[in-house]
Order: structure tokens, then C-alpha cells, then sequence
């Protein structure tokens, strides 16, 4: 899935020909806050969340940034994928009630 960081609206977006899918975001100086993710009822259980939320903390480790998971589908991914967890705001650990490690 091609996913492109539109900078312009603060949010990763997949083109799906018939809907839009997105991951919103605001940029703070340390860290990128995803605020919602969206995907069309049609195309949802197609791992296009997962691409959005891959494309997502790519750019917060190549930008050096956290990321704060304000955003359902990012928290439940930081949950359920401790090897993501490198770019997570550390005060948000206790958030999401999962270990620091």
C-alpha cells in the first residue's frame, strides 16, 4: 500500500480509489501526537490501519521524534506490539497500563 505523509493536512493518507484512508497527526517539537486514524468500512480488517501506523512511527524514528498515541488504533497497536515501543512517549506507558522495558 502506497502511503503519503501530506504534510500540508497533518495526516498519512492511502489513496483506496474508492475512499481515503488517514492517520491524523499534530507535530510537536519531540513527538507526533496521532489524534485519529479512519478507514473506510470496506476496506477495514485489510491491515490499512497497519500500514498507516507502520508509515507513522517510520517517520517518528527518522525525524528522531515519540509518539503519543491519542488515537485508539495507535494505542491498541503500542499494546499489542512491543517492538514498537521504542518510539512511545514514555509517559505514556502507564496510559496504556503496559510496562516500561
Amino acid at each position: 500500500m502506497d502511503v503519503r505523509d501530506n504534510k500540508e493536512q497533518h495526516r498519512f493518507e492511502i489513496d483506496l480509489g474508492d475512499g481515503l484512508a488517514v492517520a491524523a497527526y499534530n507535530r510537536l517539537s519531540h513527538a507526533l501526537m496521532f489524534t485519529h486514524t479512519e478507514v473506510p468500512l470496506a476496506h477495514e480488517g485489510k491491515g490499512v490501519a497497519r500500514a498507516l501506523i507502520l508509515a507513522g512511527l517510520d517517520a517518528a524514528r527518522r525525524d528522531g521524534l515519540k509518539v503519543i498515541p491519542a488515537c485508539a488504533a495507535f494505542a491498541r497497536y503500542f499494546k499489542n506490539h512491543p517492538e514498537a515501543r521504542d518510539v512511545l512517549e514514555p509517559g505514556y506507558f502507564a496510559v496504556l497500563g503496559i510496562e516500561q522495558g
